[in-house]
């Protein structure tokens, strides 16, 4: 089977991952927006699951079958990096903003530049490859905004993150459902 519809099924198949991954970034936003007065321990907290779910849910896709290929080592790096930002910001609850913004943004344009090389990649593979390099670009973008507006409030942070996880989830869901329509056009041919 060629590399092509290798990675074509490794994204195919797993569309409901996508979706899933989507979903858990519209909660963490919907769940930031809803509450930005929150501490900053408390925003540590929800960043460090929402990290971790989101990076279990990219080693899943990533995982899945007997594939092969370059889209699924990007995957599984950025669901390591997930992991790892995860993991470091709950073992560190009590971070200052500094560092709780550093480990953001390192997360947020490490997992954009993969998804953006994850589209490159894949253009001529999938269907939807848009959905991915947006949400790539807004990961980048996103970091960015962070390392030169470091010294944002709390609740200015809490809605910059919001606004971020509620786009990035957008866009997921929007990628897993094209991902899922390509798999019911390809079964049906």
């Amino acid at each position: 089977m060629p590399n092509s519809q290798l990675n074509e099924g490794l994204f195919v198949g797993r569309w409901w991952v996508v979706v899933l991954r989507g979903l858990t970034a519209v909660a963490f936003g919907v769940l930031a927006f809803a509450s930005p007065h929150l501490t900053l321990t408390t925003l540590v907290l929800l960043f460090g699951y929402f990290a971790i779910v989101y990076g279990l849910f990219s080693l899943a896709a990533s995982f899945g079958g007997r594939r092969q290929g370059a889209a699924r080592w990007l995957l599984a790096m950025e669901g390591v990096i997930g992991l790892w930002a995860g993991i470091v910001t709950l073992r560190t609850p009590s971070t200052t903003a500094m560092v709780l913004i550093f480990f953001i943004w390192v997360w947020a344009i490490a997992t954009g530049l993969l998804r953006i090389f994850e589209a490159i990649r894949l253009r001529k593979e999938i269907s939807g490859e848009v959905w991915l390099a947006l949400s790539g670009v807004l990961g980048v973008l996103f970091g960015l905004l962070l390392i030169f507006r470091p010294m944002a409030g709390v609740i200015t942070l809490a809605w910059i993150i919001a606004g971020y996880a509620l786009l990035l989830g957008i866009l997921e869901i929007l990628l897993g459902f094209e991902l899922r329509s390509m798999g019911h056009s390809r079964l049906a041919s």
